[in-house]
């Protein structure tokens, strides 16, 4: 646990130093092709990327609550059922108290945020809540406390929003791209603006994706370990899984977040090698399996 812990802190640190050397990058080559001046547009890049990422630091967590269309966060007396679980499961865990919140809809999914374990929030659905059997909702949430314990939280956080303003910039530098090049007299420079831009626009989505990818699919792995250890009972989790792999799909949802939920809010998709080698989740079958081969 305390060098998943480590790992966890390190790779934060790592993400965001790429996410600065892509943005400077970015900027770089967009002062190449408009022909603006390069110091000057490279210093506000590096300004704009530091920003961003204690942006991403201090506020991921309330992006990705907004995102997701969460509300709340409720009290003991909104909902004393879901309340004292978590209170209960907290004090097993040895963490603090997160705050709760509720996203409104029928499917079944849930998920943690946060930069650190003093200042972290879970959000579950109301289907979640209304058609999980008690110690399958208990084992949901230790699931759910385990990455905040493991500072999972921050690194799927930072990634959220990080991976969102890389996809944000290529579609700024594209139509910048478009803008000057189009004002430039040489054909040749508004054909490379074009190019330029073309290939950021088509590549920073793929970019995004792979630094989402960053967060390893062990993760989830060892965040169904920890809560079977938290719950001491695997196959409530287990059980859960199986009913939240056939309703997980939130109408709507934002792909710059899937990744932080317990199973894929985009519902099901065919389990080619394709499919698993960019997948943010382990295929579901395999996690059940692993809970069951604890009791075994």
């Amino acid at each position: 646990m305390y060098s998943q812990i480590y790992r966890n802190k390190l790779k934060t640190n790592i993400l965001i130093f790429i996410f600065i050397i892509v943005v400077i990058g970015v900027a770089y080559a967009a002062a190449v092709v408009s022909g603006g001046n390069v110091t000057t547009i490279v210093i506000t890049a590096f300004i704009f990327s530091i920003l961003s990422s204690l942006g991403s630091y201090y506020y991921s967590d309330k992006i990705a609550l907004s995102l997701s269309g969460a509300r709340g966060p409720i009290k003991k007396e909104d909902n004393p059922y879901v309340y004292r679980m978590v209170e209960n499961l907290c004090i097993t865990a040895g963490l603090p108290m997160p705050k709760i919140y509720i996203i409104p809809t029928s499917a079944m999914n849930a998920f943690a945020t946060g930069r650190d374990p003093a200042h972290s929030s879970i959000a579950l659905t109301s289907g979640i809540i209304e058609n999980l059997e008690n110690e399958e909702l208990e084992g949901v949430i230790a699931h759910e406390l385990s990455h905040i314990k493991n500072y999972d939280i921050r690194v799927m956080s930072i990634v959220a929003v990080l991976a969102g303003i890389v996809v944000i910039i290529a579609d700024y530098v594209f139509r910048w791209g478009i803008f000057f090049g189009g004002r430039r007299n040489s054909e040749n420079s508004n054909s490379l603006a074009l190019i330029v831009g073309i290939v950021m626009i088509v590549f920073a989505p793929v970019f995004a994706e792979l630094i989402k990818l960053a967060v390893s699919r062990k993760r989830e792995f060892l965040a169904d370990a920890s809560a079977a250890m938290l719950t001491r009972y695997p196959e409530g989790l287990a059980r859960a899984l199986e009913k939240i792999a056939g309703n997980s799909e939130i109408k709507n949802s934002n792909a710059a977040i899937a990744h932080l939920y317990i199973s894929s809010p985009f519902g099901r998709k065919a389990k080619n090698w394709f499919y698993k080698l960019l997948s943010t989740h382990p295929p579901v079958e395999e996690r059940i399996a692993a809970l069951r081969s604890m009791t075994q």
